[in-house]
């Protein structure tokens, strides 16, 4: 069979004199419910079977690291809300940490404490997204409509601790912008509680479910080394075998206090990525419950007053408060000169921030490495030679979200 020429929409493949087949050039995305965000991939189609794809990104650029040098650093963190609007808080925690690592504040350990509780918690939302959303890629409605209750909790106890549901602007330089209220405790006990039964409802609808596993198992396999080659991080590298988890290699705001274990796969298929975040979750119930059991007495916020804002009260009957207040509204408070990285694990794998202060106001570079755009530079090597169907299930189990890929 020999590649005879390439038209527009249609390729012509003469065998030797029996028959010509046409190979079919269809457009998955960039609008369509099934690709769960806007993209686009130029398929070439066998039949049912794909042949090579082509994806094109853009669609949602917003030139994000360009708006950000031009902004003091507190204003940067709606901008990170929205690459990656299913975890925002975890982006919303990355930022404001490498913003301390470049201004050398320590964040007393009260603070980092409910960082953690708030980055699980967005975890866990992330990943129940992703699982329940393949699940109806997969014919299976329930499990998503079970889970989005309980991610409907989680969004209660944002609205608690900050009054914002989904891009939640949550934290500040130093700490948080508000300690955890006794009310916010006893929803994440309460959750602590009543989401376990939940989660064993689920997988149970799914682990062992016959036609869920004919769909999955196999499908769009990557291995260890290829998912390394690409720059993979998080749940899609560690279903492929490797148990790298920032978490653990590079702690950071005290992760290294909790008891916790990094799941891994072997096969890197769908199936995999699917079953790791679903331990994963459990992980994070661990950590959440290690973090709220333990939490430590104290400030929520560094005692750092050029850069965190001081109580409205205080505002009113302190000059120096009101000093303060009005140079950090302002953005006229310097940053030292030098350059960070400083990396969490985000819900879809390392997100890291680089930033480059000429000693401003504003950052003078910023750059985000953000998980989904490494791991949408392998979809295509890992749908070909699949049928269509397939490459709906293994976009959504790499769990691609778009503004996180176009930011």
């Amino acid at each position: 069979m020999e590649l005879d020429k390439a038209t527009t929409g249609t390729t012509e493949l003469n065998t030797t004199d029996t028959f010509v087949q046409e190979l079919t050039t269809l457009n998955l995305g960039p609008t369509h419910p099934a690709t769960h965000g806007i993209f686009q991939n130029i398929l070439q189609m066998n039949g049912e079977k794909i042949v090579s794809g082509v994806p094109t990104i853009g669609y949602i650029h917003r030139a994000f690291e360009k708006i950000a040098e031009r902004r003091a650093f507190y204003q940067i963190t709606p901008l990170t809300d929205r690459m990656n609007y299913c975890s925002s808080p975890i982006n919303n925690m990355g930022w404001w940490m490498t913003v301390e690592k470049l201004l050398g504040v320590t964040v007393p350990k009260r603070a980092e404490y409910i960082r953690v509780i708030v980055m699980e918690l967005a975890r866990i939302a992330d990943h129940l997204i992703c699982n329940s959303i393949l699940g109806v890629d997969t014919g299976a409605f329930s499990g998503f409509l079970y889970v989005f209750q309980e991610r409907e909790k989680i969004y209660e106890i944002y609205e608690e601790i900050c009054g914002a549901r989904l891009t939640t602007n949550m934290g500040r330089i130093g700490g948080m912008e508000r300690d955890l209220s006794p009310l916010a405790i006893e929803k994440i006990r309460k959750f602590l509680a009543e989401f376990p039964a939940v989660m064993r409802e689920f997988e149970t609808m799914f682990n062992r479910n016959r036609i869920f596993v004919d769909r999955v198992e196999g499908v769009g396999p990557i291995t260890a080394e290829r998912a390394l080659n690409y720059g993979f991080t998080g749940p899609n590298l560690r279903a492929a075998g490797v148990d790298y988890d920032v978490r653990v290699m590079n702690p950071y705001s005290s992760y290294q206090d909790f008891d916790f274990e990094i799941p891994v796969g072997t096969k890197g298929d769908t199936y995999d990525r699917f079953m790791v975040r679903n331990e994963e979750i459990w992980q994070s119930l661990r950590i959440i419950q290690q973090a709220v059991d333990n939490l430590p007495e104290g400030p929520f916020h560094a005692d750092a007053p050029e850069f965190f804002l001081p109580p409205k009260q205080e505002v009113y009957r302190n000059m120096e408060a009101l000093i303060y207040h009005f140079k950090i509204v302002m953005g006229e408070i310097d940053a030292p000169v030098g350059e960070v990285y400083h990396a969490v694990e985000g819900g879809n794998g390392e997100l890291g921030f680089y930033l480059v202060s000429d000693g401003g106001r504003t950052p003078y570079r910023l750059h985000f490495r953000r998980p989904c755009f490494i791991y949408y530079q392998a979809y295509p090597e890992m749908v070909v030679g699949t049928q269509l169907s397939d490459a709906i299930v293994i976009l959504s189990s790499m769990n691609v979200i778009a503004g996180e890929l176009d930011a």
